[in-house]
């Protein structure tokens, strides 16, 4: 399977100038809740990704809100584990609904990593609340350049995106105004 087809096959990779989550722009995006809209191709590409964690020891999966969610749904049930999700409070990723007990092993999932912000405060809520991080799983990291989680990363595809602080935009950005997906 073709991750980066299938992307630009649902729309899921969409281009222009955009204004990311972390206050950076970009020349691409992506939204992979269009890709995981369809159910059938969710299940497929979280399956691959299942597998590239399947020898990991971990029992519940945590996922970023919002886009990590299905990810994080699709990877439990591909693994059989349990399933839980940050949610925002204010500017922040908190755990409201779920407890972890002290010394659970988690297992991040996202949908895309950029910067990692979102993993770095749903791992900051879980291990606040007792849980250890062992590793990140995500569909695409289209980081510039590798994150550092201090835990293994996985993904399915790597995409680097060029991202622009808003004062060092390139000249054919500066003519398109900027749209926050």
């Amino acid at each position: 399977m073709d991750l980066l087809e299938r992307l630009r096959t649902t729309g899921a990779l969409m281009e222009g100038h955009f204004l990311l989550r972390s206050g950076l722009h970009s020349r691409q995006f992506l939204q992979c809740a269009l890709l995981l809209q369809h159910a059938r191709l969710a299940s497929e590409v979280c399956g691959i990704l299942a597998e590239r964690v399947r020898d990991l020891s971990f029992p519940t999966v945590l996922s970023t809100a919002l886009g990590g969610i299905p990810v994080g749904q699709e990877l439990a049930r591909h693994l059989d584990r349990r399933h839980i999700y940050t949610e925002k409070a204010g500017d922040r990723l908190v755990l409201q609904r779920f407890t972890i007990t002290p010394g659970e092993a988690l297992l991040v999932a996202e949908d895309v990593v950029t910067t990692g912000g979102a993993v770095r405060e749903v791992m900051q809520a879980a291990r606040h609340a007792g849980g250890r991080i062992i590793a990140v799983a995500c569909l695409v990291d289209r980081s510039p350049k590798p994150v550092d989680f201090g835990v293994p990363l996985f993904s399915l595809l790597r995409l680097p995106i060029e991202v622009f602080p808003p004062d060092r935009l390139p000249e054919d950005l500066q003519s398109i105004p900027a749209v926050r997906p």
